[in-house]
């Protein structure tokens, strides 16, 4: 048998499953929405696109970890993100990239395999 899972970084938070409103990320599951950065995961309020600010993603902008790109997995299709929000992300050098949450999850860990500074905001399906 061959092994086709990317080597990831020790301690990733890898979207090992997404669905039935929450998440499976490295074993622990989670309801609901998350915010995720290399190393850690949280428990994140926002339901719909509407509801994502520059505050409510504080906990990704003010971690130690470097983020140069927020994918943000916005439930079963994606939304547009108000272009306030694209502002204030651009000016903290973080690109923002909105998608379904699924497509986000598969994403995130292809990047985070690569070692990239990425972090999601996923709203749960």
């Amino acid at each position: 048998m061959v092994d086709i899972t990317p080597p990831v970084p020790a301690g990733a938070q890898i979207v090992e499953a997404y669905g039935d409103g929450g998440f499976r990320i490295c074993g622990t599951l989670y309801d609901g929405s998350v915010l995720i950065l290399p190393g850690v995961t949280l428990r994140w309020q926002a339901a719909s696109a509407d509801a994502i600010t520059m505050e409510s993603l504080a906990p990704i902008l003010e971690a130690d970890a470097v983020v140069e790109l927020l994918l943000i997995g916005c439930g079963d299709a994606i939304a547009p993100l108000s272009a306030t929000l694209r502002a204030g992300l651009r000016t903290r050098g973080v690109a923002v990239e909105p998608m379904d949450t699924g497509a986000a999850c598969r994403t995130f860990n292809v990047l985070l395999s690569e070692d990239r500074a990425v972090a999601a905001a996923l709203i749960a399906v």
